[in-house]
């Protein structure tokens, strides 16, 4: 584990294999699928790019196991070397032949948090994710670009006209069998190939805050109907310690 966490600080992302056993990654698969037929009118929609399903933790009692996984939820905890909680879940899915990149970002930015250290993201396959079914690509050591506003997923440019260094960064693609999982920062640069295949990609994302985070006023999707006030903190049932529920 030392070295996974050397590695996830020092390039702001780590590939753990087998997270999930196989009859874990059958149960969870088969119940996103059929999840997914029953709230496709519930999908937020990118252009096309994908279809992200968000806190079906909530909805779900099967994904809920998924989301609130102890042993995922411990390795993140690890990574991070501070308490977390659970910022929000969400189901992506590529459609077979969406043919459409997801261009290289960062989560942070979009996310209504003050006064927190690194949030990260646990993205587990669900299926075998080789480059041509949309896996991710990552830019090393770009987590610490932290002063960037959101950028457009659907504009290959928008990142690298924001920070130009990083367009000549190493890029590393990583490959997933299902059941494996990469952590990423929410500041680490990265993408998702388009899916040229047959078979939909099927991830499901366990995001991670820093447990004394608090909500920056800005409008987000999971905290609009919350009503909060600017610097409550983001905790409760809403956001909670996953192996402590």
């Amino acid at each position: 584990m030392n070295d996974l966490v050397a590695s996830y600080r020092k390039d702001g992302f780590v590939r753990v294999p087998s997270v999930l056993t196989p009859a874990e990654v059958q149960r969870y698969r088969d119940r996103a699928a059929g999840y997914l037929e029953q709230h496709r009118a519930d999908r937020l929609q990118h252009d096309a790019i994908f279809s992200q399903l968000v806190n079906v933790w909530q909805q779900d009692p099967v994904l809920r196991e998924l989301t609130l996984h102890p042993g995922i939820a411990e390795i993140a905890e690890q990574l991070a070397g501070f308490p977390l909680r659970l910022w929000h879940d969400q189901m992506l899915v590529k459609e077979p032949h969406s043919n459409a990149a997801t261009h290289f970002h960062q989560d942070r930015p979009y996310w209504p948090h003050a006064g927190d250290r690194l949030p990260l993201s646990a993205w587990i396959a669900l299926v075998d994710v080789p480059p041509e079914r949309g896996c991710m690509t990552f830019l090393p050591g770009s987590q610490t670009r932290t002063d960037l506003k959101p950028q457009n997923l659907a504009d290959e440019e928008d990142l690298f006209s924001r920070a130009p260094e990083l367009r000549y960064s190493p890029r590393v693609t990583v490959p997933l069998y299902a059941g494996d999982c990469t952590f990423h920062s929410g500041y680490t640069g990265h993408m998702a190939l388009p899916n040229t295949t047959d078979t939909a990609r099927f991830a499901h994302i366990n995001i991670y805050m820093d447990a004394d985070t608090t909500y920056s006023g800005t409008p987000h999707v999971v905290t609009d109907p919350l009503e909060l006030s600017p610097g409550a903190p983001l905790d409760g049932p809403q956001f909670p310690r996953p192996w402590a529920t």
